[in-house]
């Protein structure tokens, strides 16, 4: 009986192994790009051709398999199809599929440095890699978490641990509520900065209340005057403004906030900057490109998304603070249990969460099977693709672009009425081989193209081109 208490067999992990191979190598090879990019499916549909009750003895594996090639695979919104164009367009590299399968079966929880030696050391030195790659200042100490909204949550508790102009407010042991000795403290980010600001402010117990919204000029970026004046009037108005949010590559358009001059005011009035990169800041590894980031290594925190342009599989994103010790400060809380004597990072003091997968590996091997030159090569060809598109539509006459192109996102609109757009967006998603989202933009529904794809190539851009005329001479006759 010894065999219904343990593991599969090497054996039957080895064959296990090998369907799971054989079937990602084909699906990524080609087999995504027969599937319509969004599944023809209805919500619930996925569960009922599922078991609703878990079997009472174990199943073979040939079994588990069949389900999931005849109910999962195809039911799916494929983010690595060709034609994903949606949103940010991420890929979920081989190097990057080869690491996590490696990750799982070393199971390792990297929560303490003896707990997971290598895991610790390889994440700290993949993120010094891409600190070198995009040409951030020695001075700066990366770790991965999930996603941008938790490296922002992290980012934004070490500022209100600080809490500069309130010294001794001890923010971490007192907490916020009833805290008549302190005053509402305030964030700063623009009305293009991503949501996850404000679900920051609301966990960190801040308010939403208290996210002030900078206006944007008309090329979407903050507009520093604005931003200088509702400090000032926060602080007539006796609130503490504590952080400031600048966005290198804004979700909706990809604008890039003038970080510079961001910085100069957040030095002028002792507040800590927080730069959100998580799409864009992959560009900063390519040089041409970097003069779009200045102001960016004066910040005291920086998130940056591998998950999203360097190929990496999600999650993983980048958080770099200048002061990890005043990082560790704001989280570090070490119960008996987990003391240690180890001179070593311990990836557990770096923010919220105990456990830690080893991340790392998927971002070491992907940067090592690409090189940085690779790397380059793809966003460069990927920013081309993206310009391409954004020629046509300013040259045809029933288009309009809506923003600027600084990077691999377009921004257009078919000229007309929201309605007439929002038809034309769901004509191209209904055609299936591609999928587009949509912003709003000045209260102008707006659709969006972002690149980032590797199997995305100028022949997909050229089939989406003469669909979207397509459909927009079947709406415009």
């Amino acid at each position: 009986m010894t065999e219904d208490i343990g593991d599969l067999s090497g054996d039957e992990l080895r064959r296990a192994l090998g369907w799971a191979a054989e079937r990602a190598a084909e699906y990524l090879d080609g087999g995504v790009a027969d599937y319509p990019v969004l599944p023809p499916v209805e919500p619930g549909e996925v569960r009922a051709a599922l078991a609703a009750s878990p079997p009472q003895e174990g199943e073979a594996m040939e079994a588990v398999f069949e389900d999931y090639r005849r109910v999962i695979e195809p039911n799916v919104t494929h983010w690595n199809h060709p034609g994903f164009l949606a949103y940010f367009s991420i890929t979920g590299s081989g190097p990057g599929v080869a690491a996590e399968t490696l990750a799982a079966a070393l199971n390792v929880n990297a929560m303490l440095w003896r707990t997971g030696p290598a895991a610790v050391e390889v994440e700290e030195l993949a993120c010094d890699w891409v600190r070198q790659m995009i040409g951030l200042p020695e001075g700066f100490r990366g770790h991965i978490n999930d996603t941008a909204s938790s490296s922002t949550l992290v980012a934004l508790a070490a500022a209100r641990h600080e809490l500069r102009g309130q010294p001794g407010a001890d923010v971490r042991r007192r907490g916020m509520a009833g805290r008549g000795d302190l005053p509402p403290l305030v964030l700063y980010a623009s009305d293009q900065a991503h949501s996850s600001v404000d679900k920051a402010a609301i966990v960190l117990g801040l308010g939403s209340d208290n996210v002030r919204r900078v206006a944007s000029d008309d090329a979407f970026r903050m507009d520093p005057a604005a931003l200088a004046t509702a400090v000032a009037e926060d602080r007539a108005a006796g609130r503490l403004p504590m952080a400031v949010v600048a966005t290198l590559g804004t979700t909706s358009t990809t604008s890039v906030d003038p970080v510079a001059e961001i910085a100069d005011l957040c030095e002028r009035e002792d507040l800590w900057l927080h730069v959100d990169a998580a799409y864009a800041g992959s560009a900063a590894v390519c040089p041409e490109y970097r003069q779009l980031f200045a102001g960016w290594e004066r910040a005291d925190s920086v998130v940056l998304n591998p998950h999203k342009w360097l190929f990496v599989p999600i999650d993983c994103s980048l958080l770099y603070v200048r002061d990890v010790d005043g990082l560790k400060s704001a989280f570090s809380l070490v119960p008996d249990y987990l003391t240690s004597e180890d001179e070593a990072t311990n990836l557990m003091d770096l923010g919220f969460q105990l456990g830690r997968r080893f991340r790392g590996l998927k971002l070491w091997m992907v940067i090592r099977a690409f090189g940085v030159e690779g790397i380059r090569r793809r966003i460069r060809y990927h920013c081309d693709l993206a310009r391409g598109l954004a020629d046509r539509l300013e040259e045809h006459p029933d288009f309009e672009l809506a923003a600027p192109v600084p990077f691999s996102t377009v921004c257009f609109r078919l000229k007309g009425d929201d309605e007439a757009n929002r038809r034309l967006l769901a004509a191209v998603n209904a055609d299936g081989r591609f999928l587009l989202s949509h912003t709003v933009l000045r209260g102008r529904y707006v659709l969006r193209v972002a690149v980032g794809n590797l199997r995305t190539r100028e022949e997909h851009l050229d089939g989406l081109w003469r669909l979207l005329q397509r459909c927009a001479e079947e709406e415009t006759s």
